[in-house]
């Protein structure tokens, strides 16, 4: 008897290792779904929030560097995935969408709900059709799958409600043939690489995500060069552990040290990273830069020597071409930069430290009502939490915290809307990751505004019985839009939140709820929090006039911030 399209799809997920499906259910995906439920080893995860779904789907497929796949039902479902979608997109991580349509006859008819899909996905999926034909499959789903992960992107099947019970003519085993190549440059660019390396007195590395495959090899081009290695946020994981000559971060969320680094080099060499802020690029000086997509290359800095290929592989033949550096001044003086900086920030982290200001501006920025310090709150996380958890974060202020105070030492993984830059992420991915790893430890960073976003799908956590625990930084703002604003010079405006009990609506979701608000009860609260068993949300009351100061404060931003808030406290007297 031959199989249902239905079928075939979900056959083929199993065999691909796909063991969870996320979405919300609906007339067209009835067949899928049915299919899940008589079929072992794959489960239908039921979100409240299909924006939810792909964005579970995604970290899911970040964290094992394999497929996620979600679901969307006719119309709005699809509508909804798409910000996770657009997530995982510019995240470069396989996702497959399986969309519903309405009956194949009503396509083009402006049928209740109809939206076409294959435009709908037109600029985020490297791969989208329609089925219109039982026959058509299993050659579609397989063209589908091998576009998502060869590409390392969205690929969305859409399948029309009428379809999916529908048996196919010719049956046959699904195959992928998903063999990823490692190439590497020709020997004349890397002797030119070499070259322009080992003439320079001051070399910098940038490290991104892209090489996190070959730490071995940077470590050791580190060690060669004498270089400190400035880390992209998403390079954080497996690269801030244990290594001798990181120096953190650099750009808005970043510190001195590495802006210091990066301005004061001969030589940059780029590493598996696109990062985009151009202004934060040194000037000036020669730059190598290694990328498996020969696209990013020079596209956010003029490059000297670009290496197209897997930085692992890359590395591996251009060490044997490097000499070592005979002065490590370069590296050691980046250091005790760090070092300095990190110091101050553990200053920052005690709960009890208050700063002290003088002037016309203390009332509206001393922490008169002594509420808790986001850096405290974070530093609290990072003392007690696993070595092999999974750390998830929001955009805004909850990442820049994560950055700054949470060490990615152990085993510890790191997901979050790094390049969308999306709202409402953390609690959603930290769904998916528990799931992918349902033994370890999952904590999500979020920001109030991100989770009262998507708030339905703690539901989905209890319906579950996911042990997450997620961290709320409730500072009653949108704090990063704030601080934009008042470093324009601008008053704060539109970004205060009216806050419900975090806590109480958690438990009354059925989850445990605990609320801080008293600075002296933080670290047993956050303690009480990790030995919980379950889903925990711990509700944090931090101060909201904290303000984390870039890497490069500017003259500007200083007057601009102080502009803004004579502006706050003399409302109306803009004169």
């Amino acid at each position: 008897m031959a199989r249902t399209v239905a079928h075939v799809i979900v056959d083929a997920l199993k065999e691909l290792g796909v063991r969870h499906v996320f979405g919300v259910v609906g007339d067209a995906l009835n067949p899928l779904t049915d299919a899940i439920r008589t079929t072992e080893d794959l489960e239908w995860i039921g979100c409240r929030h299909e924006e939810a779904a792909a964005f579970a789907a995604s970290a899911q497929s970040q964290l094992s560097d394999t497929l996620g796949v979600c679901a969307g039902t006719v119309g709005p479902g699809s509508v909804h995935l798409l910000n996770g979608l657009y997530d995982a997109a510019k995240s470069r991580t396989p996702v497959l969408a399986i969309c519903g349509q309405v009956p194949l006859a009503e396509i083009g008819s402006d049928y209740f709900q109809e939206v076409d899909n294959d435009l709908l996905f037109r600029d985020v999926a490297v791969y989208r059709a329609t089925v219109s034909s039982p026959d058509q499959m299993p050659r579609m789903l397989e063209s589908a799958v091998r576009a998502a992960v060869t590409q390392g992107g969205v690929a969305v099947l859409t399948v029309p409600g009428d379809l999916g019970d529908r048996e196919l003519g010719e049956d046959r085993p699904t195959r992928f043939a998903l063999a990823a190549p490692r190439t590497r440059p020709e020997d004349p660019a890397l002797l030119e690489a070499a070259g322009l390396l080992n003439s320079a007195s001051r070399v910098t590395l940038l490290v991104g995500r892209g090489a996190r495959g070959a730490r071995t090899e940077v470590l050791r081009a580190a060690e060669l060069l004498a270089a400190p290695m400035v880390l992209t946020l998403k390079a954080k994981e497996g690269f801030e552990g244990d290594n001798p000559f990181q120096v953190g971060q650099t750009g808005l969320i970043g510190n001195p040290a590495a802006a210091h680094a990066l301005d004061s080099g001969d030589a940059l060499l780029m590493l598996g990273t696109d990062f985009p802020y151009r202004d934060w690029y040194p000037t000036g000086c020669k730059v190598v830069q290694v990328d498996a997509r020969a696209e990013h290359l020079g596209r956010r800095v003029p490059v000297d020597v670009g290496l197209a290929g897997d930085v692992g592989a890359t590395l591996r033949a251009l060490l044997p071409l490097l000499e070592e550096a005979p002065d490590r001044t370069h590296l050691d003086g980046a250091r005790d930069r760090f070092a300095h900086w990190e110091e101050g920030q553990q200053r920052l982290a005690d709960p009890g430290h208050e700063h002290r200001r003088t002037g016309r501006l203390r009332a509206a920025l001393d922490n008169r009502d002594h509420e808790i310090r986001p850096e405290a709150l974070a530093a609290a996380v990072d003392r007690y939490a696993d070595e092999d958890a999974v750390f998830t974060s929001d955009t805004g202020m909850a990442t820049v915290w994560l950055s700054r105070f949470v060490s990615m030492r152990g085993s510890r993984r790191l997901v979050g809307s790094y390049n969308l830059g999306s709202m409402a992420n953390a609690m959603p991915q930290a769904l998916g990751a528990q799931l992918w790893a349902p033994d370890r430890q999952v904590v999500a960073f979020c920001g109030d505004g991100g989770l009262g976003m998507l708030l339905g799908d703690l539901m989905t956590i209890r319906t579950y019985g996911l042990p997450v625990k997620l961290i709320v930084f409730d500072n009653r703002r949108l704090g990063m839009v704030k601080l934009e604003q008042e470093q324009a010079g601008l008053p704060e405006f539109g970004t205060r939140l009216d806050n419900p009990d975090f806590a109480a609506v958690a438990t009354a979701l059925g989850l445990t709820g605990i609320r801080v608000t008293d600075p002296a009860e933080l670290h047993d609260s956050v303690r009480r929090a990790f030995e919980t068993p379950g889903p925990v949300l711990l509700d944090v009351l931090t101060n909201p006039e904290e303000v984390a100061v870039p890497g490069k404060p500017t003259v500007a931003q200083g007057w601009g911030f102080a502009i803004a808030k004579v502006k706050e406290i003399l409302p109306g007297r803009e004169d």
